[in-house]
C-alpha cells in the first residue's frame, strides 16, 4: 500500500466517506469532521504514518487536500 492508498484509507475509515468524496473534503463539511472526528483523524494519521504531528498542523489540517500538503513537509518527509 502506497502513502496516499493510506492517507486515503484513514479518512474513509474515520470519516466514514466514500471515496468520490475525499477530494475538496474539509473540516466541518460532514457531520463527522467535528472536533471529536478531527482528533480521531490526527490519531488514525499518526499512527499510519508513525509521525507525532505539531499542534500548529494538527490545527492547521483543514481540508483532505492540506493535510497532504502538511504531511508531504519536511518534518514528517510523507510522499505522495
Amino acid at each position: 500500500m502506497n502513502n496516499l492508498e493510506k492517507y486515503d484509507k484513514v479518512f474513509k475509515e474515520v470519516l466514514e466517506v466514500s471515496e468520490d468524496q475525499l477530494k475538496g473534503l474539509k473540516y466541518q463539511d460532514i457531520e463527522a469532521w467535528d472536533s471529536v472526528g478531527h482528533m480521531g483523524l490526527i490519531s488514525a494519521l499518526e499512527d499510519a504514518f508513525d509521525i507525532m504531528m505539531d499542534t500548529d498542523d494538527i490545527i492547521d489540517l483543514s481540508s483532505y487536500e492540506k493535510g497532504m500538503e502538511i504531511l508531504a513537509k519536511d518534518d514528517y518527509g510523507v510522499e505522495f
